[in-house]
């Protein structure tokens, strides 16, 4: 944890090919009133979700669901003044940032949720047609079993979530589903986004050839994002592991 608070104090998440974002002013993630014991829903998500991380790594790229902190810091921006927002999450997996949106949905809002993984979506399907917390919402969300790059382009969403383990990916991809969310996303719409401190710079050091190849290729794709457009990052330090949360805003035409 000290490692990583100095990291997320001194150092943008590539200290080697720094963004001219990174002289933005990082802000730290408040932290939420105590927490409660674990209910039944939370220890079951954690054990589907740590499952699909044995059985798909490559997709789920975490041991554990984001924690309430890094959930509460991606839905930051999903609140907006217009009505009928449109508002997409990309990658929700059990549903751990999906319950910090639910209730800053609007009565016109529609909310579409995009999961490539089977599991996760049944158990979407489920939270939203059984738990209290959800159901009110169930009306106005679709859960689509999809790659988000398979999304109609021009989507005009006012703000996108996305939980995707971009870091886990190949630069070409990372590249296409970078391009798929700008598409997707309104002109002044927020796009919120996580990669988890250091992860790029500490693998490149340990990796050969084709892996830092392939490391570098998404520095690349996201630096080209972060430096035109980021306009406000903070740091989670209490996640596993401690993350970077990046907000993004296209500008008005």
């Amino acid at each position: 944890m000290a490692f990583a608070r100095q990291a997320c104090r001194t150092l943008p998440p590539d200290w080697t090919r720094a963004p001219p974002a990174a002289i933005l002013a990082v802000r730290f993630a408040p932290t939420p009133p105590a927490s409660r014991s674990p209910s039944p829903q939370m220890l079951k998500d954690h054990r589907l979700f740590f499952r699909q991380f044995v059985e798909n790594f490559h997709t789920t790229g975490s041991l554990a669901p984001s924690s309430r902190w890094l959930a509460q810091a991606l839905a930051r921006y999903v609140p907006g003044e217009q009505p009928a927002r449109k508002i997409l999450e990309v990658g929700p997996g059990t549903g751990a940032v999906t319950r910090w949106i639910v209730p800053r949905l609007a009565a016109g809002d529609s909310f579409d949720l995009v999961e490539l993984n089977e599991s996760f979506v049944v158990h979407l399907r489920q939270l939203f047609e059984k738990d209290t917390h959800f159901a009110p919402a169930r009306a106005q969300t679709r859960i689509l079993h999809q790659p988000v790059e398979q999304l109609a382009p021009h989507g005009g969403y006012d703000a996108i979530v996305s939980g995707l383990p971009l870091n886990n990916f190949s630069g070409e991809l990372v590249g296409q589903i970078l391009g798929t969310l700008r598409g997707l996303l309104a002109p002044g719409g927020t796009l919120s986004f996580f990669e988890y401190v250091g992860v790029r710079p500490v693998k490149r050091s340990l990796a050969g050839r084709e892996e830092r190849a392939r490391l570098t290729a998404i520095g690349h794709h996201l630096h080209g994002l972060l430096g035109a457009h980021e306009f406000h990052r903070e740091c989670v330090l209490r996640n596993f592991p401690p993350a970077w949360v990046h907000h993004v805003r296209l500008s008005k035409s």
